[in-house]
């Protein structure tokens, strides 16, 4: 595990989570992605109470700010498994038996491939206060730093054709447009059609 780095001098990068900061990133991560997926997995305290369980600190490199708190994530998936993924176990817990089959059945729709020469990041969420702070950008930087280490040769995003805003941010820090897809399932399990598979090489 790499020693966390500063990302500017009052906030602390780290691989994982700080201590008892971790209901604080699922509220993180829902507060990027509730919008996406709130329609399958909500109401939102089943949701929480979900990505608080299966948060993999394995999977993650935070941002938190000089007291400790988190305000950024950058979570990522590999082959051993990703920063918010889960099973029939997991699923059935929170939201029961008949909760979980059908809510398995509508995520299996956004399963992505894995690809073996790219690292995929599995969410980026910052606190609304630190957006504009170079927090996302420092968090992609190291997770950049930490897929060349592992020997990738890409990093690999997923975003929906109508975040705009994320799109130019991804492009600002050097990923481009790989390929599109559209889905009319997805738009009607999670009212977006089109998203840009993005690629940045390393």
């Amino acid at each position: 595990m790499a020693e966390p780095a500063a990302a500017r001098p009052e906030i602390t990068l780290r691989h994982g989570l700080p201590t008892g900061q971790r209901r604080a990133a699922a509220r993180l991560y829902w507060g990027a992605f509730g919008s996406k997926l709130g329609r399958v997995m909500g109401p939102d305290r089943k949701a929480l109470a979900f990505v608080e369980r299966v948060i993999s600190e394995r999977h993650v490199i935070s941002a938190s700010d000089p007291a400790g708190r988190v305000v950024g994530v950058i979570g990522y998936r590999t082959g051993s498994g990703s920063f918010v993924g889960g099973g029939r176990e997991d699923m059935v817990a929170i939201y029961g038996p008949v909760g979980a089959l059908w809510r398995m059945a509508c995520l299996s729709v956004l399963a992505r491939d894995h690809e073996r020469s790219a690292l995929l990041i599995d969410g980026l969420a910052v606190e609304a206060e630190w957006r504009g702070a170079g927090v996302g950008a420092a968090l992609i930087e190291a997770l950049a730093l930490e897929a060349s280490r592992r020997g990738y040769r890409e990093l690999r995003l997923d975003v929906v054709g109508e975040n705009l805003r994320a799109r130019a941010l991804y492009e600002r820090l050097g990923f481009r447009v790989a390929r599109r897809r559209d889905s009319r399932m997805t738009q009607t399990l999670f009212a977006f059609e089109t998203v840009f598979i993005m690629i940045r090489d390393l």
